[in-house]
């Protein structure tokens, strides 16, 4: 008897390959914003140099606190001296949107185990969710989250660990416009995300009515426009629902009409 020598590929081997396919895909679905995320994140080392920090206290915000706005809104307030209590509760509202992330995201991470949920899960930023936050429950892929979330961790405390050695040497260097970078990050994850009306009418009214305010040196001009950007969003998709209700409700009887004349 011949026997056939050929043996099928470990199993092990092939998990691995099934594995690195859509962590690959995640990072070079999240790398447009890796790229521009990187002045945000020089920005933030090098403006935590300027408040004061250490170098290892600079890194270790990055690594740990790893959110941009509220690492810059920390940093300041920890130049004006302002109370760690303070501190904690700033933060807390700054970064309080990401629970409304993890809200959404639930249905596709509370069935995984709970190390992925404590990776994915400190991971969760704005990038991350504008990459896997539309997928279906189905469609998702802990991998893929991993590579999008790893890298772009990685990238941000690569940027942050350049704006400190930066900082170190050019005191200045958080007074050369680099802060453009937050604007331009949060741009390229709102265009790619509007693809209603109701989503141009609220991305339309919050960008008029937050500049008009600002030029009027309105306070909390940004939470006011952000408000009337949500309730122009509501009004209109309610408004287009009832069109599309009337609508069919008129095609529906004129059906039975002609039905009955039959």
């Amino acid at each position: 008897m011949v026997q056939n020598n050929t043996q099928p590929n470990p199993p092990k081997k092939k998990q691995s390959r099934e594995r690195k396919s859509p962590f690959w895909q995640g990072v070079v679905a999240v790398l447009p914003l890796s790229i521009a995320v990187i002045p945000w994140g020089i920005l933030a080392g090098s403006y935590a140099i300027d408040a004061g920090l250490s170098g290892v206290e600079a890194q270790a915000m990055s690594a740990v606190l790893f959110a941009g706005s509220a690492q810059l809104v920390a940093a300041g307030m920890f130049k004006a001296g302002v109370g760690i209590g303070t501190m904690l509760v700033t933060t807390f509202f700054i970064t309080s949107r990401h629970f409304l992330y993890s809200v959404s995201m639930r249905g596709k991470i509370s069935n995984l185990p709970m190390r992925w949920r404590l990776i994915l899960g400190f991971w969760l930023t704005d990038e991350l969710f504008a990459v896997c936050g539309g997928q279906p429950d189905k469609a998702f892929n802990p991998w893929f989250a991993a590579g999008a979330g790893g890298s772009f961790y990685l990238i941000w405390n690569l940027a942050s660990f350049v704006g400190i050695v930066a900082g170190s040497q050019f005191p200045s260097l958080n007074e050369v416009g680099l802060e453009f970078a937050v604007a331009a990050t949060f741009i390229a994850l709102v265009i790619p995300q509007i693809k209603s009306i109701p989503l141009l009418a609220s991305v339309g009214a919050s960008l008029v009515v937050s500049v008009l305010l600002t030029l009027m040196q309105v306070d909390a001009a940004l939470m006011i426009a952000s408000i009337f950007g949500m309730v122009t969003g509501y009004m209109c998709e309610t408004l287009l629902n009832g069109n599309e209700h009337q609508t069919s409700s008129k095609k529906r009887v004129e059906t039975q009409s002609d039905g009955e004349q039959k």
